[in-house]
């Protein structure tokens, strides 16, 4: 049985509280949540604008420039379904206790990096490592 949180609507989290406690946690799993399901709302309307987008355009130039302008949306919309797993991850990793802990070391990941990348899986330290070693070791 999940407990109900109490959330101030302009509670932050603070490093003078524990870390990952139920506010934090709570926090950051309406944030992953509120994010998703702004995601879902921008592709159902991409969706809805594309099927009202097909259209014939006898003008070349028109139609080159219109399909480039889908062609942009289509991956743009890739992206986000990516960044929804990822999404869906952190929430995973919420519901097992490991959100907020770095997958590689696994000491906390600082609140400010969270807050601005919740679905963050490495701490900074280990995020900079990590794209060092792959530009060492990538093959240009």
């Amino acid at each position: 049985m999940k407990v109900e949180v109490f959330l101030p609507e302009d509670y932050r989290p603070a490093e003078d509280e524990p870390f990952m406690n139920e506010r934090q946690v709570e926090y950051f799993r309406r944030k992953l949540i509120n994010w998703k399901s702004d995601l879902m709302e921008d592709t159902r309307d991409t969706v809805a604008g594309m099927k009202d987008q097909t259209r014939n355009i006898p003008d070349i130039a028109d139609r080159a420039s219109e399909e480039t302008d889908r062609a942009l949306e289509l991956r743009t919309r890739d992206r986000q379904r990516k960044l929804v797993s990822k999404i869906d991850a952190a929430l995973r990793r919420i519901e097992e206790g490991e959100y907020g802990y770095c997958e590689i070391t696994g000491d906390p990941i600082s609140l400010k990096r969270l807050d601005a990348r919740p679905i963050a899986t490495m701490s900074l330290e280990a995020q900079e490592r990590h794209e060092r070693g792959e530009r060492v070791h990538r093959k240009d």
